[in-house]
């Protein structure tokens, strides 16, 4: 099949297009270089152009005329949201409604949009885990960008017919992922000090929080199986169903590394309004697709560890 993918140089986007590759599929990805994380795998068509621009949006998808659009580009830090609000809103909004006028234009057959489960705030214990139906209340500009983002899929498949499924995942983890997340951040520290290339001091943020986290070469598979078998209008969480400590996180990346370390508590590093405890269930996206997490969590942090090491 002919794909075409937005993101394909960011963490998720890179493991999507290389499943992709190996199966045999054709694909072309929409490239803004300013904002590449890293270098497209060999084999993709790569497209020059920026979300915001619509003609160009239009021009790309009209000469890859593809099968199924993956659509995973955007402005991806919470955080960084607070300091540009407008871009935020601008490319992971405006830059998805452009994605889906594109698809609605030209045909395409399927469109996964990739949101995001940051778009939910506080959660009461006693609604969790979230499902489907977990009304969401984000609490900064990159939440309402990407809430914004989920309310066009719908929309589309009932004015044009558009069969898009909006794909939710919670915290992915694993190599490829830069700095900024907690995994990448607590291995990098880890492997400089296994190195000797740092004193044995780790600074941390909130241990105390739980969060969902999977695999993002499991959360990837999850984009495939929503593309083939996803119900046109729909929202489908991604997640491993339980609640991991950040303690946990931690404790198994010392413990993969062998080594004694000096936790200390980083004031820059924690988030006042940091959510207690967030998990979701994935039963919806089991029951409609057979997609399961496969990859453990320590499989996933040992990889991480590896890549910072090397």
């Amino acid at each position: 099949m002919r794909l075409f993918v937005t993101g394909a140089t960011g963490f998720a986007g890179g493991h999507l297009v290389e499943m992709l590759l190996a199966e045999g599929h054709t694909v072309t990805a929409l490239v803004h270089a300013a904002t590449s994380r890293h270098e497209l795998a060999a084999g993709v068509t790569a497209v020059a152009g920026d979300l915001l621009d619509e003609m160009a949006v239009l021009t790309a998808v009209a000469e890859a005329q593809p099968d199924v659009i993956y659509h995973l580009a955007g402005q991806a830090y919470p955080a960084r949201s607070w300091q540009m609000p407008g871009q935020t809103i601008a490319v992971n909004t405006v830059g998805t409604a452009n994605v889906l006028h594109a698809a609605a234009r030209w045909g395409s057959a399927r469109v996964v949009v990739v949101t995001s489960a940051d778009m939910y705030g506080p959660i009461d214990p006693e609604m969790l885990p979230i499902t489907e139906q977990t009304p969401p209340q984000p609490r900064h500009p990159y939440g309402v960008s990407k809430l914004a983002a989920a309310q066009l899929a719908p929309l589309y498949w009932e004015r044009f017919g558009l069969e898009v499924v909006e794909a939710r995942p919670f915290n992915h983890l694993g190599p490829g992922q830069g700095l900024g997340f907690v995994a990448p951040d607590f291995a990098s520290q880890i492997a400089a000090i296994k190195r000797g290339d740092r004193e044995k001091k780790l600074l941390v943020g909130n241990l105390e929080a739980l969060r969902d986290f999977t695999d993002v070469r499991d959360v990837a598979r999850a984009y495939m199986a929503l593309a083939e078998r996803g119900v046109a209008g729909e929202t489908y969480l991604i997640a491993s169903g339980r609640p991991i400590p950040i303690q946990q996180i931690l404790t198994t990346l010392i413990e993969l590394a062998e080594i004694e370390v000096q936790i200390e508590e980083d004031v820059a590093r924690l988030r006042p309004s940091d959510t207690p405890c967030l998990y979701a269930s994935y039963a919806k996206l089991e029951r409609q697709t057979g997609w399961q997490p496969q990859i453990s969590l320590r499989q996933s942090l040992a990889d991480v560890l590896a890549e910072w090491l090397a």
